[in-house]
């Protein structure tokens, strides 16, 4: 994955770099680093995000089916 990539997952799981940092226990400052010839970004980072936006979504619809259960 390369930077670009890395921020469009960001952007679509709606976090900055330094959230994702909190989120993944990382330092700031090695998630700003990645990506510099020396500090590819990891192999993990991309299937990470990819779950973290999935679990978002399926939160997302389960707490709409827990309001209109609570609606009805």
């Amino acid at each position: 994955m390369n930077k670009i990539e890395f921020t469009k997952l960001l952007k679509t799981a709606n976090i900055n770099q330094k959230e994702f940092a909190s989120l993944s226990k990382l330092a700031t400052s090695t998630v700003n680093n990645w990506n510099d010839k020396n500090k590819p970004i990891p192999e993990w980072v991309q299937s990470w995000l990819e779950n973290y936006i999935g679990k978002k979504k399926f939160d997302d619809i389960q707490a709409l089916i827990q309001r209109e259960t609570n609606n009805n």
